[in-house]
């Protein structure tokens, strides 16, 4: 059985203690919030620098705006995520935003088929710039930006959304070119009858 603290990659992880201080500090932030360390920081610490900066531009892409909530960001990962087949991010933002949404049956419902998911005509337009931007990238035009802005999102958020599509692209391809694997917890939170629920 998988146990919560495995950790594989076709690269070499790197122990915690060979690492620079603010990636030493980023792990034990996520070890006292979560219980645990996520398999991302652990894999993408093979490459220090480039995880600092990562998880900085990450953490900027998740910030709220009034247009574009946590959730909705979250929702983005998701969507890119089904759409390439990284289980890695599938299930790890799969769990963030069941936590999220405060509805741990939509959230799957997202995960697996966004178009039945029940979700406002705004989030569609979000779910479906998303998938296009990550299948049929050649085909993007001018009016799939502007059905967002028919949602309501402004012209940053309507950038957010590409933004974030193109980096869990990325992040997706690195989860899948280093065989990351979901750390288990993942797999039990923010579902029905959960009660430990936290996720990063």
């Amino acid at each position: 059985m998988k146990k919560p603290t495995d950790c594989r990659s076709l690269f070499p992880v790197p122990a915690e203690t060979d690492l620079p201080p603010n990636l030493q500090g980023l792990f034990g932030k996520a070890r006292e919030a979560l219980g645990f360390v996520p398999n991302v920081f652990r894999v993408y610490a093979f490459r220090p620098e480039r995880l600092s900066a990562w998880f900085n531009h990450f953490s900027k892409l998740h910030e709220p705006t009034a247009g574009l909530s946590v959730s909705d960001r979250e929702m983005v990962g998701v969507v890119v995520s089904s759409a390439n087949g990284c289980l890695y991010c599938l299930v790890s933002h799969g769990a963030v935003l069941r936590q999220e949404l405060g509805d741990p049956i939509q959230g799957e419902n997202i995960a697996l088929d966004w178009r039945r998911a029940g979700l406002s005509p705004r989030q569609e337009a979000i779910c479906g710039y998303a998938e296009k931007l990550t299948l049929r990238p050649r085909e993007m035009t001018g009016e799939d930006v502007s059905k967002l802005l028919a949602e309501g999102l402004t012209a940053e958020e309507a950038w957010d959304v590409m933004e974030l599509a193109a980096m869990y692209n990325m992040t997706n391809r690195l989860a899948m070119g280093t065989h990351m694997e979901p750390n288990a917890t993942y797999y039990g939170q923010a579902r029905l009858g959960a009660t430990d629920n936290p996720v990063p």
